[in-house]
């Protein structure tokens, strides 16, 4: 996709800063001076997902999501965004079947297994979550970083004794 011209990029990158700041309400603002067809650029919908995420209004995340999934397949945000989402929902299973239809398609992303893991380790499908997290690991540039991540995650506490006896 084309990038963002003058001076809708300008809003974009301020409505990140204002997200990275904790202000959604001010990203939303500047979100909102972007005109068609520039509002459905995919780091658009990207920050109007965070936004809203912000917020915690999933059902429009999912929303723009399904956005991103239909117009951009190849971006693999749009399907973790979804899936997150869903799981924010207390939609877990379907979280995670949506998730794992794509996991294919995204051969080399260390946050699909990861994500993955977590929504089998929060169903007490703990076998299916330690080989997704262990094909996570494998796919991971720095794998001590994402043993850290790992145990401060509560969607895997379930494992969180296995993942610190594992070297890494």
């Amino acid at each position: 996709m084309d990038p963002i011209p003058l001076p809708y990029s300008h809003h974009l990158s301020a409505a990140q800063g204002w997200l990275e700041l904790g202000t959604a309400a001010e990203a939303a603002n500047e979100l909102a001076a972007i005109k068609p067809p520039w509002d459905k650029h995919p780091a658009v919908l990207e920050i109007s997902w965070g936004v809203n995420a912000k917020l915690k209004n999933w059902e429009r995340c999912v929303a723009l999501a399904n956005e991103l999934i239909a117009d951009f397949p190849e971006h693999e945000a749009g399907w973790i965004h979804r899936s997150y989402a869903l799981h924010e929902l207390q939609r877990t299973r379907e979280a995670l079947e949506m998730l794992a239809e794509c996991s294919a398609r995204f051969p080399r992303s260390t946050t699909i297994p990861y994500n993955l893991a977590c929504y089998h380790a929060q169903l007490a499908q703990l076998d299916a979550a330690r080989d997704w997290l262990e094909k996570a690991f494998a796919r991971s540039e720095d794998p001590k970083v994402l043993k850290v991540q790992a145990l401060q995650d509560p969607d895997l506490k379930l494992l969180h004794a296995e993942i610190q006896k594992k070297p890494r």
